[in-house]
Parts: structure tokens; sequence; C-alpha cells
């Protein structure tokens, strides 16, 4: 087989994702046939974002680089016939963001080996990639266990010669979340015209912004429901929920090229109505406070993956929610015609760390963390513990809808300017 029988690279204890200021170890192993001549042997470790104006294009328009440290094994000799190992060991810097790969663009970390041989003789490489995670704790963004509203009036013409007037609410019941957790939303609809209006649509929708010269926005819709229209002079409202599926984070802390940001669009198809509530995807959830009963699933909880999308009734003596009928008017419920989030048998899509393990693996612990290499993510899934992650893909965040395009028209307001609009959204809504 020739005097290399065998380059790898392994990594201490099989360990495939790192934090920041952690120290990555392995091994660099060499089998060979022969002695084997080289001139030296070389350990690099390397982090770095690169982003592309065009989809799946490896020509980087720009680079940025997160570290980049090389260390020398051995100098000058030669391998004897037989097995040979090499230690090594880097220290990731403090200040680096997730990992991340998307069409436009991606931040990778990996470690290569180089056999350096002599003249007129073959190199040899050996490359091992490995993810990185930058936690994202939800408790440390602002008001992030507040609800998040949105409220909007349109009027429109129908029938040439008549006019109504409808408004639109929607409410999320916190603006943060891990994956696994499930959002909860309600929506309120005063057609006040004599017109049906159409269906009523809910979509968790990512953002991605790479930042070349000229920007690109790559929009994903992650999950949508749909609910029936509103029939003419009515009142009613819609309550649902979505999952929330392996995501990576919101932002990318370290990263100047990438931006993530996820919003829940509701929106009417007849009139055109929508409404857009920023939301933050972390990976340590919100830490409700005993005043206040968590509304979401609980964090982590084997039943959190089973949670039907379908919004249950409300609880007996629960009393009305704020916002909702106002005023007393009595409203009727929108009944749900389609979710994305389930089987064409209306059964909720499972998301335990079973069901996203690619056929051949042994189900894991339920404490076992998934995560997933789609949805633009390397590494998009962690929850808290000491565990060692596996990377899995799971079937649940396939979208019904992508497209890649400049982002038309205006985006929807930021995190920031959503927390600061809070209380003025409230107010209309009362």
């Amino acid at each position: 087989m020739g005097k290399l029988q065998e380059f790898d690279i392994t990594f201490a204890n099989n360990k495939v994702v790192y934090g920041p200021g952690e120290s990555i170890s392995g091994s660099v192993n060499i089998r060979t046939g022969n002695g084997l001549h080289y001139k030296s042997i070389k350990v690099n470790c390397q982090g770095s974002c690169g982003i592309s104006n065009k989809v799946n294009d490896a020509t980087w328009a720009l680079e940025e680089q997160y570290f980049n440290s090389t260390l020398s094994v051995a100098d000058k000799g030669t391998l004897a016939a037989g097995e040979h190992s090499f230690p090594f060991q880097f220290l990731i810097p403090v200040a680096v963001p997730t990992s991340f790969e998307g069409p436009f663009g991606k931040i990778v970390y990996r470690v290569r080996a180089d056999i350096d041989t002599p003249r007129f003789s073959k190199d040899h490489k050996a490359l091992r990639p490995f993810y990185l995670l930058n936690m994202l704790n939800l408790n440390e963004v602002p008001a992030i266990d507040h609800p998040s509203y949105a409220v909007t009036t349109k009027k429109f013409s129908y029938l040439l010669v008549k006019t109504g007037t409808l408004m639109l609410k929607a409410r999320s019941d916190l603006r943060g979340y891990i994956p696994g957790q499930v959002i909860k939303l309600a929506a309120e609809i005063h057609n006040k015209s004599g017109k049906d209006t159409g269906c009523v649509l809910a979509s968790l929708i990512q953002k991605v912004t790479y930042k070349t010269k000229r920007p690109v926005f790559d929009l994903r819709t992650i999950a949508e429901v749909e609910g029936a229209g509103v029939k003419a002079g009515k009142h009613a409202e819609w309550r649902e929920q979505i999952i929330v599926p392996p995501l990576p984070q919101s932002e990318l802390a370290g990263c100047s090229l990438i931006d993530i940001s996820y919003f829940i669009q509701v929106s009417l198809k007849s009139p055109d109505a929508v409404v857009t509530l920023p939301i933050c995807i972390g990976n340590i959830a919100v830490n409700m406070s005993p005043s206040r009963p968590r509304l979401s699933a609980p964090t982590g909880a084997p039943g959190a993956a089973g949670v039907t999308p379908s919004a249950p009734p409300a609880e007996e003596g629960e009393e009305p929610e704020e916002g909702m009928c106002a005023g007393g008017v009595a409203s009727e419920e929108i009944p749900t015609k389609s979710h994305s989030q389930q089987d064409p048998f209306g059964q909720p899509v499972s998301m335990s760390p079973g069901a996203a393990l690619p056929p051949g693996h042994g189900r894991p612990d339920a404490s076992t963390p998934m995560f997933c290499v789609s949805t633009g993510a390397t590494i998009p899934f962690f929850t808290e513990g000491n565990v060692t992650p596996v990377p899995t893909s799971c079937s649940l965040i396939l979208p019904p809808e992508y497209s890649s395009c400049d982002y038309p028209h205006e985006p929807p307001p930021t995190y920031e300017e959503s927390c600061s609009n809070a209380n003025s959204s409230f107010n209309s809504i009362q």
C-alpha cells in the first residue's frame, strides 16, 4: 500500500464541540509500511469566516480570521515502518463566534496536519473539522421574559364602492426561546366590514444577513400554521403553538460578517395585513420567576418534544389575557387548517433526541443534547448538561418554503426596536 498507510487526526475523548476559552487536544496518527523521510510534521488550528455574493461559492468576497496557530511536532527525520502518534494542544480564544454554514458563507474551525517531505516527494495533509458553540444566555437579553405585541389597522375597499376596516393584533408569550420550547401565539382580528377575510397565516422566519458590499438577505420559513378566515362583521381570536426546532442562535457574537435574526410573521391574505414579532433564539432558557408561571413547555423536558402544535383550551378559571376581548366583546375562535409541524395524520412531529439521530445510531439518554447539520447551521442546538454532543440531522426543521434573495422593501424591526416599542404597542392594544 506504499509508505503511508494511515494519516489522520483524532481529538481527545472524541470530543466534537468546544467552547470559547477551552483547550482542544488530540493526536496526529501515522502508520507507514516503509521508512518515510520528512522535513517537518506540523499541526495547524484555525478558525475563520468567509462570505460571498453567490450561492455555494467557495471564492469569498470577504473574509475574517479568528485565530491561526501552528505547532511543529517533529523536525526532519525518518519515520520507521509502523505506527506513530504525535500529541497536540491548542487554546481557543474567548471571543470567537459559533460555527455556522449557510448558502452564502460559513464560520468554520478545523485542525490540519502536514507532513513536509523532501524535494520531489509527495507532501501529505490530513484535515479534521471541529465545531464551536458560543452559548447565548437569554437571561442576559433585556426584557426577554416579556410578551411581544404588534398591531396594525387596514382600511380597504371592496365591491368598488364599499370600504371596510380591519384590525390585526398578535402576541407571543415571550421574546426568547431555546430549541424544544413552544412559542405560544395569540392573534385577534376585528373585521369591521361586510366582506369575509382570507386565511390567517403565522410563520416562524429565519433571516440571515451576509454583510458584503451589497448585503445579501437569506430568508427561510422554518415553520408555519394556517387558520381559517374571519366572517364579515365578526371579531375572532386565534391561538396556536409553534415548537422551536433545532436552530442556530440569534446573532453570532464575535462575527462581523454574518448576522442571524428571527421573527414571527402573522398575516392575512385578504385584505393584505401583516405584523411581525421579533424573537430571539438562544441556548440557555429564560429563567422564569416563581411569581410568574412558565407559559411555554419546560426546558429540556421530554414532554416538550411531543407537544401538539394546536393550542389547548383555556384552563378553568383562567382570566382573559390582556388585550384580548377588550371591553368584553364576544369573539369567535378561529380553527386551524394546517400546521407544517404535523404529519399527514395530524400528529405533531417528534423532537425527541432518538428521533433526531440518523440510522445506525443508538438511542441516547434523554439528557443528551440534539444537534443538527441543516437549516443553515452546523451546531444549532445545545442544552445544558455534562454530556458529549453528537452531530445529527432532524427532519422536523425542513422548511415548507425557502428562498434566497435580496430582502424586498423594508426589513422587519430589529429586536432592540421591538423592545423599545413594546410599551406603545401594549397601550394601543388596550
